[in-house]
């Protein structure tokens, strides 16, 4: 399996690539020349070249209420990018950036400096590493056009009821999972929506049982009733291919529901994916403690993001998930798969993915590390970076289907 890491010596021009969106066959990018070593005259024609393409058409120019100033900022945008881009075996027209710019999303221009670094396993088509640009600000949030989505209950027999909130829209849709103790209205969760708003496509977050809209009690949860919820919201919610984002316990369950729905769920993106993490934290522990856990029936589990310091595991729940557990065989995966995380991750190490990237039988896998990002990946450049990911997957996929 090969081992490849990003070259950040190639430049492309956002508007570059948002020229070549709109064409039915990409040509083979040749141009390796740095945006700062190109005139001034080429940049502003390249950022007209954007206007031009986001105004007269491509594949999102059915697109209205996009922000005035947009197209305004393209030119500012275009001189203000110092990236680098590393494209795969077959390099595609049209790039990530270059479709944000054009949607009209100016929140998502990218902050000053992004730390990360990226490798790739297998050759794939694609974009395997995303921007990493420079900016000298981060602009204001100027939201697209905003559709409402309510709260609503997925009932299910014999099963507690699960809160949920859905966007109607395009294919492939997305599907967010949360994390350990987390809700539908995180900062991620919340992020996505607004992209796939803009985009006009699908999407659905939701709460697990127990966790808070959602029925159900949480002492009673563990690991596999949380896995069928997420069948449960890709069977009884999802219409067409769905691209799963997995937070922390959600990129476990990810991968399960892409083993369980191999024919629907066409893409994974695993945002500091905790698999076995559970199992593997609590077989850390020194002998006497876990002994003493075992005959407690508890396990007050160490966590910062609690409001008393630690979270309580029924040990029950601990000896279920160890039916769960993924690493310790191939993971029979197929479909392409983007792994993000931060080295300062101090709950899952990003050695994790690194596991997980090698345990998967898909090809088509990424690990995108970040050197600054703790285990939340809540950040402005973390959020930028994962909509990235999700865009360029989407594209990807379109690609692969027209």
């Amino acid at each position: 399996m090969g081992l490849l890491s990003s070259l950040p010596g190639l430049g492309y021009l956002p508007t570059e690539k948002a020229a070549y969106r709109g064409r039915s066959k990409h040509p083979k990018l040749t141009d390796r020349t740095s945006p700062t070593e190109q005139p001034n005259s080429e940049r502003l024609g390249r950022a007209t070249t954007l206007c031009a393409c986001a105004l007269s058409g491509g594949r999102n120019s059915d697109r209205r209420c996009l922000p005035s100033c947009v197209f305004q900022r393209a030119a500012h945008a275009q001189a203000q990018f110092l990236g680098a881009v590393r494209l795969c075996r077959s390099a595609r027209g049209a790039g990530a950036v270059g479709k944000m710019a054009r949607v009209g999303l100016p929140s998502w221009v990218p902050c000053r400096r992004w730390g990360w670094m990226a490798v790739s396993f297998g050759f794939h088509r694609g974009l395997s590493t995303l921007l990493a640009p420079k900016a000298e600000r981060a602009p204001r949030w100027l939201p697209a056009c905003r559709q409402k989505t309510s709260i609503s209950f997925l009932s299910r027999p014999d099963l507690p009821n699960l809160a949920y909130k859905r966007l109607k829209g395009k294919s492939p849709g997305i599907i967010f999972i949360p994390g350990y103790m987390s809700n539908m209205n995180g900062t991620k969760a919340l992020a996505i929506e607004e992209f796939c708003k803009s985009l006009g496509h699908a999407y659905i977050r939701f709460d697990y049982s127990g966790v808070g809209n959602s029925d159900g009690n949480l002492e009673e949860c563990t690991v596999g009733k949380w896995r069928k919820d997420v069948l449960s919201i890709i069977d009884d919610l999802a219409e067409g291919p769905q691209i799963l984002v997995g937070s922390s316990l959600g990129g476990w369950l990810m991968l399960h529901a892409a083993i369980a729905r191999p024919q629907k769920v066409v893409a994974l993106i695993g945002v500091a994916t905790a698999v076995d993490s559970l199992v593997t934290q609590f077989n850390q522990l020194p002998v006497e403690v876990r002994k003493e856990i075992e005959m407690k029936g508890v396990w007050s589990m160490p966590s910062k993001y609690s409001e008393e310091g630690f979270y309580r595991v029924q040990y029950s729940v601990i000896k279920e998930a160890e039916h769960y557990c993924l690493l310790h065989s191939p993971i029979p995966v197929n479909c392409p798969i983007r792994l993000l995380h931060g080295m300062k991750d101090d709950i899952v190490p990003w050695h994790t993915s690194m596991q997980v990237a090698d345990r998967v039988v898909s090809t088509d896998v990424d690990v995108i590390l970040r050197k600054n990002s703790d285990h939340r990946m809540k950040e402005k450049a973390d959020i930028q970076l994962l909509v990235y990911t999700i865009d360029d997957l989407i594209d990807k996929l379109s690609t692969v289907v027209n």
